[in-house]
């Protein structure tokens, strides 16, 4: 069986990742695409998913690609309709909207897919692995992008919803769920806020785990120049680091692994299988902890910010 897809916001995203990994993936199709700016050649157009649900083109999925404001609405159509859905990350705006998302999914029988993207890259699972067996000492995550580089222009990010700076800060926390052996909770943060902003461009958050493991993490969208994004374990055997988002790690000083990216080919071939199989996803795990820095953090003004 070939999954009909619809996709739901041709923006930034879609294009650099979605798309292309949907058309190297075996087992499903892009049959329409729903969007108010965008459309594709050769495909079914629309400027909303109403308009797409509505119509006589037969889908069997959607991915959501749009931001997290007014994703529910989406999503909950979708399964209202008796479609498969697919959730780009964040997975939206608030945790209870996603738990209802999850359970309206099992009450409907479809499968629901929470995306972290990168919890796809190659050095997650090696340094799962490797963490299991050995004794964690602290944990350091450096998260600096340039907001200006990888969201020109987007409003949305910066509005209540938009998350900020969690964005892409939301990336370092979905692997460090995943890479550690044990639950872990926000014990301090302070995030920084530009006067003009809604949302902060910085935040230094401290955790600990349930035996007592520090966790630190800086995020920052200020930053000129290469980029950042390193997770530093060190235990009892050595330091492991995972660098450059995920694609790179080095164990104990050594050098193991470099590889491409193939986050979003991962992705769409776990979503072939879990549709298949009957079966959803829904960790919100990473949004959980963002949630917890806004409960939890001390505010902090700056400069206003502009892109």
């Amino acid at each position: 069986m070939t999954i009909r897809l619809g996709i739901v916001g041709l923006g930034k995203i879609a294009r650099d990742q979605h798309l292309g990994a949907i058309q190297a993936t075996d087992g499903v199709e892009l049959v329409a695409v729903a969007s108010r700016n965008a459309a594709l050649d050769g495909l079914a157009s629309f400027n909303d998913i109403e308009e797409l649900l509505a119509s006589d083109v037969q889908v069997d999925a959607v991915s959501l690609c749009t931001p997290p404001q007014g994703r529910f609405e989406q999503a909950k159509a979708a399964l209202d309709a008796g479609k498969h859905v697919m959730l780009e990350k964040p997975p939206g705006a608030s945790v209870s909207e996603v738990h209802a998302l999850e359970s309206l999914a099992k009450e409907n029988g479809l499968t629901l897919f929470s995306t972290w993207h990168s919890r796809e890259a190659a050095a997650v699972e090696p340094t799962r692995a490797l963490l299991a067996n050995r004794k964690i000492r602290n944990v350091s995550v450096d998260w600096k992008e340039d907001v200006r580089h990888w969201h020109p222009g987007q409003a949305w990010i910066w509005e209540p919803g938009g998350l900020g700076v969690f964005d892409p800060g939301i990336n370092a926390l979905s692997i460090v769920t995943r890479i550690m052996p044990e639950p872990f909770h926000l014990v301090q943060a302070d995030l920084f806020f530009p006067k003009n902003r809604a949302a902060p461009i910085a935040a230094n958050l401290s955790f600990k785990t349930s035996s007592g493991v520090p966790i630190a993490a800086e995020f920052d969208w200020r930053q000129t120049g290469p980029q950042t994004w390193d997770i530093r374990i060190d235990t009892d055997e050595g330091p492991i680091v995972i660098s450059h988002g995920g694609s790179r790690l080095s164990v104990d000083g050594e050098q193991r692994l470099v590889e491409e990216d193939r986050e979003y080919r991962n992705l769409y071939n776990q979503f072939v299988r879990l549709v298949g199989e009957g079966r959803s996803d829904a960790d919100f795990s990473p949004l959980v902890h963002v949630a917890d820095a806004f409960m939890l953090g001390r505010r902090h003004a700056v400069e206003s910010f502009e892109d």
